[in-house]
């Protein structure tokens, strides 16, 4: 209801919800920590949480989204604020055209800017497994076409070469360039010409 600026909010919309809710078709409960109580998902929704709802014991198991920043998929920035590092932490998080994030274990780790430029963490990149995760899924950009080439500039605001999280970006692919960590797509081999 707030990410679509409904108007009246949840209490115009509340009846339509209660009369679904009436006739099966959606669920009420507690479902997401930090939200009111009155929350209504649809019967899979629920299940898929309750799937999730210990982390993964391993890198192998860990589920790894790459999404934009503006996909409705993405709950942060909308429905739940951006996780901070502390009182003093004001970055500008946009859910934006162009922007990336990449949530493992639904915690969000990385934020890519409109871009591609500057790269955010958040603190679940604390966790060396998390932020190696995040790191290889900003590949994909790349695999999947979405992006040619993605240049890192900035870390957290400082220069990508001096990040402390320069390796997890080598070990991801990206190798140094002239303008920061670069990643590109692998070049294809040219067809041999047969000689006459």
């Amino acid at each position: 209801v707030a990410s679509e600026s409904v108007d009246g909010g949840f209490a115009a919309i509340y009846p339509i919800l209660r009369a679904l809710e009436d006739a099966g078709r959606v669920r009420r409960g507690y479902v997401v920590d930090g939200l009111g109580a009155a929350q209504f998902a649809l019967p899979g929704a629920i299940e898929r949480l309750r799937a999730l709802r210990e982390p993964a014991a391993s890198a192998v198991e860990r589920d790894v989204h790459l999404l934009a920043a503006a996909d409705p998929a993405n709950p942060y920035g909308a429905a739940l604020p951006w996780p901070r590092r502390g009182e003093t932490d004001r970055r500008p998080f946009q859910r934006a055209a162009g922007a990336y994030v990449v949530l493992v274990d639904g915690s969000p780790v990385v934020y890519l800017e409109r871009g591609g430029g500057s790269l955010q963490t958040f603190p679940a990149a604390d966790d060396p497994e998390l932020l190696a995760a995040a790191m290889a899924a900003l590949a994909t950009l790349i695999a999947d076409g979405r992006v040619r080439e993605l240049v890192i500039a900035r870390v957290d605001g400082e220069p990508a070469g001096a990040s402390p999280h320069r390796e997890a970006l080598i070990h991801a692919g990206f190798v140094p360039g002239y303008r920061g960590l670069v990643l590109r797509a692998a070049r294809r081999a040219e067809p041999a010409r047969a000689s006459a």
